[in-house]
């Protein structure tokens, strides 16, 4: 099987698509095919199928008469989001940890992510990666295509509420994923199960904290 050949309106899609999980496109920016054509210097025909992946993936929506914008997510949306992760990712997490998959790349995360407590500070866009990385890599352990694809949807969901409104959960987040991967490379299923839905659970409780405690 040949690798599938990467064509300029699938570049372009992961450039917007990253500008608006980084904050760079912030919700309700409108997505003109001219503006941002100029701005990275293609024609509008990637553009306007790079909008229209934005589009199904719930990241942009159109409206009549006017260029498509820039999805929000609502504090009620999010906490349905974290909710359904939960269910998702815990049993992600202890299939994980079940199977007998290499954990090479976990070691290496998890060594990353120690780096970042020991004060080499990542930028927002290289935690994120990480931290969406470690997710994903969860899933795919668990064995499910299905399973990976709604994680990926719902984190990515998730990175679009987490635009400054979420205060700073680096080290803590570090260290909740550090506890995580121990479970999972120990093959501690239900550790890594109870893991995973402590570090959910706390990244929903900063939400409701910061929202109600802003300073």
């Amino acid at each position: 099987m040949t690798d599938k050949i990467e064509t300029l309106g699938d570049t372009t899609f992961k450039q917007l698509k990253s500008m608006i999980l980084d904050g760079t496109l912030e919700p309700g920016t409108r997505l003109s095919e001219k503006k941002f054509a100029d701005h990275l210097g293609v024609s509008r025909t990637p553009i306007r199928e790079a909008i229209g992946q934005l589009v199904s993936e719930g990241l942009a929506k159109r409206s009549a008469g006017s260029a498509p914008v820039v999805s929000s997510v609502s504090l009620n949306d999010i906490m349905e989001i974290l909710h359904v992760r939960s269910l998702l990712e815990c049993e992600a997490a202890r299939k994980a940890a079940a199977s007998n998959k290499s954990t090479a790349e976990l070691v290496e995360i998890r060594a990353k992510m120690q780096a970042f407590i020991n004060g080499s500070r990542p930028s927002a866009a290289e935690h994120s990666a990480l931290d969406m990385r470690l997710h994903f890599i969860l899933a795919e352990m668990a064995g499910s295509k299905l399973l990976l694809e709604l994680v990926e949807g719902l984190k990515i969901k998730t990175g679009m509420y987490d635009q400054g409104s979420i205060p700073d959960r680096l080290v803590p987040g570090c260290e909740e994923h550090i506890a995580l991967i121990d479970a999972v490379v120990a093959q501690e299923p239900e550790a890594a199960s109870a893991a995973m839905k402590l570090h959910l659970s706390n990244v929903r409780e900063s939400i409701i904290s910061h929202i109600y405690h802003p300073f």
